[in-house]
């Protein structure tokens, strides 16, 4: 009665026919015969002799199928979860928001045609990363509270993982980052700071003009900024305001950096919130 070799078995006929080839020996053919397997009956086995005198003999041509299928469902298993592994740790790296995991360009509502400009902009803007990457070209999303730019930025940052790990900050967050480094106690220096935004594939700044936009805020941003515009490293940045507001904001030498590399995306319509609320009671 035939048996399926087990890896130990398979592991000794590999060695076997390796061996056999290391030294030179002509294998000798043994013929044919009939086999019966205990699960698919009878089949036809073709024999070789290798070092004169281990004989082996093909095995139940539907086991041998059912085995590698097994193997290879194994192998999909197994880089399936590495896969998955790997995005949760870009994930955890990049400090997007948890209500924004899992916002793509296919969820995100495009149904005017100022929504799906947004939207073929966003999109192409990660088809076209590597290339903003080297020249760092950004994007400016511009509109009120709950009209979807941190979605599309959420999609855009996922969009370019796993091949490059991207950075969700707000610009409050970067303020006190880098205040934070000024306290006696602080384990990272300014620079280490600086150093880190200024180094990340893409930086994503949200909430841009809430805070007060004092001359202190505008010259930590600024750093931030001309760091990553002299580097050539492309940064999104999500605003509440106008052109006129968000100038007055960041500071006419971070704002003439901006205008330079970024492209201002308007999100000219009322905020969805108001209707996804009605939608979900």
């Amino acid at each position: 009665m035939e048996q399926s070799p087990n890896k130990i078995e398979q592991a000794s006929m590999a060695h076997t026919i390796a061996r056999s080839m290391r030294e030179g020996t002509t294998p000798a053919p043994l013929g044919e015969k009939a086999v019966v397997c205990d699960t698919h009956g009878e089949y036809i086995s073709a024999g070789t002799r290798y070092l004169g005198t281990r004989e082996i003999w093909t095995r139940c041509p539907d086991c041998t199928e059912i085995m590698r299928a097994e193997e290879l469902q194994a192998e999909a298993n197994k880089k399936a979860a590495e896969a998955k592994a790997t995005m949760e740790r870009l994930l955890d790296q990049a400090s997007i928001p948890q209500r924004f995991i899992g916002r793509s360009f296919d969820n995100f509502v495009a149904t005017t045609t100022e929504q799906q400009n947004a939207l073929q902009v966003s999109r192409a803007y990660v088809e076209a990363f590597q290339d903003h990457y080297k020249r760092g070209t950004g994007l400016i999303l511009s509109g009120m509270p709950g009209t979807g730019k941190s979605h599309l930025a959420a999609a855009i940052l996922q969009g370019i993982m796993p091949r490059h790990c991207g950075l969700y900050t707000t610009c409050m967050g970067i303020i006190r980052s880098i205040r934070g480094t000024w306290r006696k106690d602080s384990e990272h220096s300014e620079t280490d700071v600086l150093r880190a935004y200024a180094g990340t594939p893409l930086l994503v700044i949200d909430e841009i003009g809430v805070q007060y936009g004092t001359d202190g805020e505008q010259t930590i941003l600024f750093d931030v900024l001309d760091r990553r515009y002299r580097d050539q490293m492309p940064t999104i940045l999500l605003t509440n305001q106008a052109k006129a507001g968000f100038k007055q904001f960041i500071g006419d030498r971070s704002f003439d950096r901006l205008i330079e590399t970024s492209r201002w995306v308007a999100f000219d319509w009322p905020s969805y919130r108001a209707t996804a609320r009605k939608e979900a009671a």
